[in-house]
């Protein structure tokens, strides 16, 4: 079993592998299973297609400044998810704040895994884990 220090170890590479599950999950939900995302999917895409590629990078080279730009796109992303998740669960957000007015709707469901997991879901998630990783990230200026 992995201890504390080790997660802290590998944080940025889970981080990684998060974003690029997102990111593929993402595309297979519209290139293969061919769902039309809406335009708070959009936003959550924009905040989660450039950490794949960010945190990739900054895996290959170890650099644990990345949390400075990671912790704002997950941030951004995950308040966008839970907003989108409640407009989906709560019919009555959709009233209040119209932000799908062209399109698909926001609070179209392509999946309802077990009655509650939705594809914004499945987001917060990922920007959730995420975050966590970045928070516990070990630095270099802590020892060992």
């Amino acid at each position: 079993m992995m201890n504390r220090n080790g997660i802290r170890t590998y944080a940025l590479y889970f981080a990684w592998i998060v974003s690029l599950i997102a990111t593929l999950g993402s595309l297979y939900f519209s290139e293969v299973k061919g769902f039309i995302p809406c335009n708070l999917c959009w936003f959550q895409r924009i905040c989660m297609y450039p950490q794949s590629v960010i945190l990739g990078i900054a895996a290959y080279h170890n650099d644990l400044r990345v949390k400075r730009y990671i912790l704002p796109l997950s941030v951004i992303g995950a308040a966008i998810s839970l907003f989108h998740y409640l407009e989906q669960k709560l019919p009555f957000l959709s009233e209040v704040a119209k932000v799908c007015t062209s399109g698909v709707p926001c609070t179209t469901t392509y999946m309802n895994w077990f009655g509650f997991i939705t594809i914004p879901f499945l987001a917060l998630i990922a920007f959730g884990l995420i975050i966590f990783f970045m928070v516990i990230t070990k630095t270099d200026d802590e020892n060992a």
